[in-house]
């Protein structure tokens, strides 16, 4: 190498210059490994928060009719111990193992003689302008303990999918295990909203 000939590394908004070449080539792999993975397309990995969107991308979920992403609110904010209520009622609008949206819409906007504190909590919240958040039904819950469990810094969370009058589903984040449990209990609930693709 000649003398004031720098080896140089560009990637997006970082450049690296160095008349040394292993020293460039040991910060752009330290760059390299530091940075997010984004897709071509934009989204971001798994895990990786999505900017604009109110949380991190929980992954590519199957849903009914179309396959959305499921965006996992994260922070202290976006987890809080609640009763899921309603403890006696048999609830049919709740029962979707799939469709938590629709379970919540169900729950939150209730006027019967019991509240539900959990999923009230959940659509509710508020992020990066986005107010469509809702409590995980039980498969989103169970894929998303496959995909991001690290998300859910404490085990147990409900769903917003009823087992009977007295029961309903939770996920245990730590263990892998759905079960259910009594309404009057508190658990920790947590909001979740899609993207579709």
């Amino acid at each position: 190498m000649r003398a004031n000939e720098l080896t140089t590394y560009t990637r997006g908004d970082l450049t690296i210059s160095s008349p040394d070449e292993g020293v460039v080539l040991k910060l752009a792999t330290l760059a390299i490994a530091a940075a997010p993975a984004i897709a071509a397309s934009g989204t971001p990995a798994i895990g990786e928060y999505w900017p604009g969107e109110g949380g991190i991308n929980g992954g590519l979920f199957p849903g009914g009719e179309k396959p959305y992403y499921l965006i996992v609110a994260s922070g202290a904010d976006a987890e809080a111990s609640h009763e899921w209520g309603g403890c006696g009622e048999e609830l049919g609008g709740a029962k979707s193992p799939w469709d938590g949206q629709a379970n919540t819409a169900y729950l939150a906007s209730s006027n019967r003689e019991h509240d539900h504190p959990a999923a009230q909590f959940c659509a509710a919240f508020e992020r990066d302008g986005h107010k469509d958040f809702y409590l995980m039904a039980r498969r989103e819950a169970t894929f998303l303990e496959i995909t991001v469990p690290e998300v859910f810094a404490q085990s147990y969370h409900w769903t917003s999918t009823q087992r009977s009058a007295h029961l309903a589903y939770y996920m245990d984040f730590e263990g892998g295990w759905l079960f259910n449990y009594g309404k009057v209990n508190e658990r920790l609930a947590r909001p979740v909203r899609r993207k579709f693709i």
